[in-house]
């Protein structure tokens, strides 16, 4: 979608501004439920000096972090009109082909960012619509114990729906979360009414005075003012659906200014009603509207969640397509939107997870504790990255660039620090969640890179080969396609059935698919061909695909045509490698992560159906390597 971004007329901007309203900001736009409130209850007294404190440091750090950062500067690094960490990382990359070392630093700050983001995929869907659906115990409170099944029967439902796509659900989303913006501004405003002189707040001199007066205790403050700006990196990831002006447009022009409008209302209200922390927001509300207001914000929390659940299937697909993880089955909910994908397994590790949280916490507070430490802590990998890029693809002067990582980094520091403290009481979630993700990254690709040095100490040049095949082997009638991961030589499936069958097709074709570290690759760049051998029966044919498209080989071959090589699928022998993975005493692998790196490959998705080859026409051969 991202190349019909580039000349966009005033009214698709501000369609897509729409669509940006109802998709993007789900997340940061139902933090008001929760946010202000944990500000207080993490132990700061409700006065008057307070709450402007409170707000000022709510202000600053949503004009600093998201505004700022996000939408100024860390939305400018797009690749080729694509964001998101995965984005990000391979466009640093880019920059830094030559330094192995640095490419290394590169790919674990983009995992252990991309390892968050999954952390938080799990919390934002519990505390979202538990925080929502709490509204209960303000508006009858003998309906209290009925919170934790509404909650699990709103998420089971959620999940459940995500096989039909986000398509449809999607058509509605926009609406109401134009309707829940303008709901929260309006509210802020009847608020802000009664008690003016809350506006005040915007001097920085009573966020700073409040810090000071606090000391260390400031850092569990920080720790809750981060829930004011959770989805921030919503911004950045989906800009390859939206396109950088409909994002800026929709946050600076409506989304920004509501969500301040109801937090500046919410600490009017507190200085009015100190007794209202229990849910400054439902009580916001007149008594007439607490109904319709606990449906819409369940239905805004429903939304918020679905936008992170899909994260993490655009996520998992980008991480898949670029060799960070195994293949699983990736299904496509819509014939017209390729980033519409229904990842099965991730969708029910999800659920579960999800579950276990609400049953576990039971409360948005509580939940709240867990919450923080993740979306910090991929904000830092972000600004890491992106000042790579800025250095290696922008080539900013040395002090302009470091003045970036330091502002951003301090911030970023202060808030990871502040959460850090939350780790006892439930922060250590998402890091054990992001530990054993980490590991299980990790470990595929170190076997991996394994498997390929395996292939290249075992390669054999198609000289070499020719040679052999004059003298001792027969050559049958057809085409044999062989499915290779290597970039050079000739593939041990291709040397496994010549040793075994001793027979050989008139034309070889050696097929490997490559992913590189651009979002898309255009059907003018997918193919390259190169013919060997003296009777030109032997090509190697490479499809290069971008790290947001799926291959599909029977279409490339039907390509194939066009640079002079006619394949007919149909009537084509595809032949692919069943490898059995063992390890000797001395390999590189830890003896701790074999039986990791065995179970992840031998139960890693078929390549016939990931790469979309005719079932019908393969042929597997098993083979043993011992890395």
């Amino acid at each position: 979608m991202s190349s019909n971004i580039q000349n966009q007329t005033k009214k698709q901007v501000a369609g897509l501004a729409m669509g940006a309203i109802g998709v993007v900001f789900g997340d940061i736009g139902t933090s008001p439920l929760y946010a202000f409130k944990e500000v207080f209850l993490s132990g700061l007294t409700i006065d008057n000096l307070h709450v402007l404190g409170a707000l000022s440091l709510v202000f600053w750090t949503l004009t600093l972090v998201v505004t700022t950062k996000y939408a100024i500067f860390i939305m400018r690094a797009d690749n080729k009109g694509e964001g998101g960490i995965m984005a990000l990382m391979a466009l640093a990359l880019q920059g830094t082909k030559d330094n192995p070392k640095k490419m290394r630093f590169i790919v674990t700050v983009g995992l252990l960012g991309t390892v968050l983001f999954y952390g938080d995929s799990i919390i934002t869907p519990a505390i979202s619509v538990l925080s929502a659906v709490e509204g209960l115990q303000i508006i009858a409170p003998q309906l209290a114990e009925y919170v934790l099944p509404f909650t699990i029967a709103v998420l089971g439902g959620l999940f459940m729906l995500q096989a039909k796509g986000s398509g449809k659900m999607g058509l509605l989303f926009s609406p109401i979360m134009c309707v829940w913006f303008a709901l929260l501004a309006v509210m802020g405003v009847m608020n802000i009414y009664e008690v003016p002189e809350v506006l005040i707040a915007v001097n920085p001199y009573y966020g700073l005075k409040l810090l000071i007066e606090l000391g260390w205790h400031s850092f569990f403050v920080m720790g809750a003012v981060v829930l004011a700006i959770t989805g921030a990196e919503a911004l950045y990831a989906d800009m390859g659906h939206f396109g950088l002006k409909p994002i800026r447009y929709a946050w600076f022009g409506f989304v920004f200014p509501a969500l301040l409008l109801n937090y500046f209302g919410q600490g009017a209200l507190l200085i009015g009603h100190p007794e209202a922390i229990e849910n400054p927001f439902y009580l916001m509300a007149p008594t007439w509207a607490l109904y319709p207001l606990l449906i819409l914000s369940t239905l805004a929390t429903v939304i918020a969640s679905q936008a992170v659940i899909s994260g993490a299937f655009s996520m998992t697909r980008q991480a898949v397509q670029l060799g960070y993880c195994p293949r699983m089955a990736i299904l496509h909910t819509s014939g017209k939107e390729q980033g519409q994908v229904y990842v099965p397994a991730i969708n029910w590790l999800l659920m579960v997870s999800v579950f276990v949280l609400v049953l576990s916490f039971k409360s948005s507070t509580a939940l709240a504790s867990a919450y923080g430490l993740a979306v910090t802590g991929t904000m830092m990998a972000t600004t890491l990255l992106a000042f790579i890029v800025i250095q290696a693809l922008w080539q900013w002067n040395k002090y302009t660039s470091v003045a970036f990582l330091s502002t951003f980094l301090t911030i970023d520091s202060v808030f990871l620090s502040s959460n850090s403290l939350k780790i006892p009481t439930g922060g250590w979630l998402p890091l054990v969640v992001g530990a054993v993700l980490f590991l299980i990254l990790t470990t595929w690709i170190k076997g991996r890179a394994l498997l390929s040095r395996y292939m290249d100490e075992r390669r054999v040049l198609f000289e070499d080969l020719e040679e052999k095949i004059n003298t001792k082997l027969v050559r049958v009638e057809g085409t044999a396609i062989y499915l290779t991961r290597s970039l050079h030589g000739v593939p041990q499936v291709l040397l496994h059935n010549l040793e075994h069958n001793h027979v050989l097709h008139e034309r070889i074709i050696v097929l490997t698919i490559v992913t590189t570290n651009e979002p898309y690759v255009d059907e003018a760049h997918l193919i390259k061909i190169r013919a060997f051998g003296a009777d030109k029966s032997f090509y190697r044919v490479k499809l290069y695909y971008g790290f947001k498209q799926n291959a599909d080989v029977r279409r490339a071959l039907q390509l194939c045509k066009k640079d002079g090589l006619d394949i007919n699928p149909k009537s084509a022998s595809f032949f692919i490698g069943s490898e059995q993975i063992s390890f000797r005493n001395k390999s590189p692998m830890p003896k701790w992560r074999r039986a990791l790196f065995r179970f992840l490959f031998h139960n890693s998705s078929s390549a016939i159906e990931f790469f979309k080859i005719p079932v019908e026409r393969v042929v597997e051969l098993g083979i043993r390597i011992e890395l």
